[in-house]
């Protein structure tokens, strides 16, 4: 769920038994879809597994990577490839973030550190969401690289805390989210009456601040009735201006699908675009992220990075992320799966499948590191 709000009845069971170190991963990352599903209250999983509307946008994503048929190099003589790559602030193992999603403790009773954990031992960042269901001081202890994910709120006080505490925690990027004016209308949670359980909470926001999270009523989603008291709708470029301004590492906007907006983004002088349609979650009526993703990389040259997320579900995805121009993605869901079916140990066992895939894929396509791959050509189509 790239970056998603949500939650689980009161009382609702989490995966707090998951197993630790004896976890036996499947074969691929898009295996811990079913281990997840197996283990999740029914609400729960529709809430990660959701998207928007009829969720047109949702089957986009995943079809649209389908469609990139990548031309690989023969005769390269690759044998062992790096997979080592240039993100924003510094190198990472892999051309991965993790997506900044909310609430991880309705997936496991250890969350968020755990996750970060096995994202720092993995050598990638971690995006911690502003909805974290633990304090980022927290999660930054727990990781290696994190960065801070960051809701526009109604209360401009409270983004400036947001961020001062961001920087003292050691974040070593800020990520804007510009595509959730208003939570976008899922109908599962919608179906659901959908609301946070008590123990699961908004760290991040002051005491109180999520109530309406918490208040369970039939055809209304608690989330989306917290969020639209607490985000503001109207962020403008003036406000990313100021951000800009107050920010002194590496800024990354994630949202954008219109080229246009890439380049005024590159004109205020951020240091990466994430083309995102919020993994189906928002605009149901919005292109799969893949399919304008050659567009955005095209209109701001080598002014900024270009990061894909939605849909990625393994390392021949990334392949096709960077094929198409992409400097990296954001995996999302597929983590939050292996969090619910092993913590920390499922976690890393799927960072650890997705390093092992994209090798494979890096090895077949004749490309001895990912900066190789972005010179990949591509086909799009059956």
């Amino acid at each position: 769920m790239a970056e998603s709000t949500g939650g689980a009845p009161d009382g609702a069971p989490t995966r707090a038994d998951a197993p630790g170190a004896g976890f036996v991963p499947p074969a691929s990352l898009a295996d811990f879809a079913a281990l997840a599903r197996a283990v999740l209250p029914a609400d729960v999983w529709d809430f990660v597994d959701g998207g928007s509307g009829a969720e047109t946008a949702l089957a986009a994503n995943r079809a649209a990577l389908d469609r990139v048929a990548v031309l690989p190099r023969m005769l390269a003589g690759v044998d062992e490839p790096t997979t080592e790559a240039p993100l924003p602030g510094g190198r990472a193992a892999l051309p991965v973030a993790v997506a900044p999603m909310a609430y991880q403790r309705l997936l496991h009773a250890d969350g968020e550190p755990a996750l970060a954990a096995a994202a720092g031992a993995a050598g990638v960042p971690y995006v911690a969401s502003t909805l974290s269901s633990t304090p980022v001081e927290e999660i930054a202890a727990a990781g290696g690289t994190v960065w801070f994910q960051l809701y526009w709120l109604r209360d401009r006080g409270l983004v400036g805390d947001l961020l001062d505490r961001a920087s003292s925690a050691g974040c070593a990027a800020v990520m804007l989210t510009v595509d959730v004016p208003v939570l976008g209308r899922r109908l599962r949670d919608v179906r659901n009456g959908f609301a946070l359980p008590a123990h699961v909470t908004a760290a991040n926001l002051p005491g109180g601040r999520d109530d309406l999270a918490h208040r369970g009523t039939p055809g209304v989603s608690a989330v989306a009735a917290h969020t639209g008291a607490v985000f503001a709708p109207a962020v403008s470029w003036a406000d990313l201006a100021w951000l800009r301004a107050r920010t002194p590492v590496p800024l990354l906007v994630k949202g954008i699908l219109d080229a246009r907006d890439a380049v005024r983004a590159a004109d205020a002088g951020v240091d990466a675009v994430v083309v995102s349609n919020h993994g189906g979650r928002q605009l149901d009526a919005a292109p799969a992220s893949a399919s304008v993703l050659p567009e955005v990389v095209d209109a701001v040259g080598e002014r900024c990075a270009v990061l894909l997320d939605s849909g990625i579900r393994g390392g021949v995805d990334v392949l096709r992320a960077l094929a198409l121009g992409a400097a990296g993605v954001l995996v999302g869901r597929p983590l939050l799966w292996a969090l619910a079916a092993g913590g920390r140990a499922g976690a890393e066992a799927a960072l650890a499948l997705l390093a092992a895939e994209l090798r494979d894929a890096l090895i077949l396509s004749g490309c001895p590191d990912p900066a190789s791959a972005r010179r990949l050509r591509t086909r799009i189509g059956a």
